[in-house]
């Protein structure tokens, strides 16, 4: 089992990033994460809350393939982790790709003007 710890660092409009820490027993790696931003744990529009999660491999009905799921969430459901560059409040123009999970990459950067998690789809397959 995987054990973990997301660190947040700092969240605007443009979304909540943070850095992911696991040890697998041999190794720590890291992977930089990103989130909506905290909207009061509001469904589709927020981060989730700060707290200790399970986080299982289990099959997704809306994914339609094997992905992490953090279980548990108060108020929530289908929380996921998959690959996704952008995380910010749409409703203030910055564009998303998130509904309530987390992405992760292994950079942090820009992509057109707006903070983003980039190498995403590798660190994902590393994760």
């Amino acid at each position: 089992m995987k054990k973990g710890v997301l660190e947040r660092l700092e969240s605007s409009d443009e979304g909540t990033f943070g850095i992911l820490r696991y040890y697998d027993g041999e190794y720590l790696h890291y992977f930089y994460a990103g989130e909506l931003p905290w909207r009061d744990n509001a469904p589709n529009v927020s981060c989730i809350p700060k707290g200790v999660y399970t986080v299982m491999w289990t099959r997704s009905p809306r994914f339609k393939r094997c992905m992490y799921l953090v279980a548990k969430v108060a108020k929530r459901s289908g929380i996921r982790a998959h690959a996704a560059n952008f995380m910010g409040d749409d409703t203030k123009g910055f564009r998303k790709q998130l509904h309530g999970c987390i992405a992760l990459g292994e950079k942090l950067g820009w992509l057109g003007g707006q903070k983003a998690i980039l190498v995403s789809r590798p660190a994902m397959r590393r994760f």
